[in-house]
């Protein structure tokens, strides 16, 4: 266990998460209310999935008729897939904490369930004191972050029910502005606007397709536009990498 000072150490290292987490997590309890869905489903997606981007993008799934698709199993595959996607750099950020994470006993399943964004920018930063238990100290940086988003979460969802019906339309924006605000920040951290464009040209050309018809029939279904644009995003910047990076290794072997 830490003693006072070490536990205050981590508590205070996330305190700027602490107003990051509730600023997003209120909009998504009040868009889960919004959606018609009862106010506890915003808490218990919280606590089990703990994905701030999935959670949304799932609620934005569901109230706009994705489960009534005439097919469940293909609306089933691409919900796990988005998913999937969404998730797939929690993987990276396992990989890179290996070393962090060794000896830390008991600590270790929450350590992993909790690691999310900002979790992982805290851990990965940290210098843990050398009189603490390390795997307390994390423990208590990610539950902590973790315990920020269900409460964010709460809160929205207890207002959501007092806010008159017609109030909250647009509160799903929420979803739109936060994939804005990562992008922006990506941009500036990488200095790479090449995966943002693809992303919007993706998403462009999966919209269109989703209003074209042949023979009567829709090209691509709307309950499919998200994992396509996804697919074809992550299509094309794979072949400009690969292909950058032939050009780069052909210019090192001409040098």
């Amino acid at each position: 266990m830490l003693d006072s000072s070490n536990f205050r150490r981590a508590v205070k290292l996330t305190a700027p998460v602490f107003f990051g987490y509730i600023a997003i997590g209120i909009p998504f309890g009040l868009m889960v209310v919004n959606a018609g869905f009862p106010w506890w489903l915003a808490v218990v997606m919280s606590l089990l999935i703990y994905s701030g981007t999935g959670q949304y993008i799932g609620i934005a799934l569901f109230s706009s008729g994705f489960a009534n698709a005439s097919s469940f199993w293909a609306s089933l595959l691409t919900f796990v897939s988005i998913e999937f996607f969404i998730g797939l750099r929690h993987i990276f950020y396992s990989l890179s904490l290996l070393e962090t994470y060794r000896n830390t006993g008991k600590w270790k399943f929450p350590l992993i369930f909790t690691i999310t964004d900002e979790t992982f920018a805290l851990i990965s930063s940290c210098n843990i004191p050398r009189d603490a238990d390390k795997g307390a100290y994390l423990a208590v940086i990610s539950i902590f972050d973790y315990s920020y988003w269900v409460l964010g979460t709460l809160i929205g969802a207890i207002i959501g029910n007092f806010i008159p019906d017609g109030y909250l339309n647009g509160v799903d924006f929420a979803l739109t502005a936060l994939f804005i605000v990562l992008m922006i920040n990506q941009i500036k951290a990488s200095k790479d606007f090449l995966p943002s464009l693809v992303g919007i040209l993706a998403a462009c050309l999966a919209t269109a397709l989703s209003y074209i018809k042949i023979n009567g029939k829709i090209i691509l279904p709307s309950q499919h536009l998200i994992l396509t644009g996804l697919c074809l995003g992550i299509v094309v910047m794979i072949l400009l990498r690969g292909k950058s990076a032939k050009s780069k290794k052909s210019e090192g072997g001409e040098k």
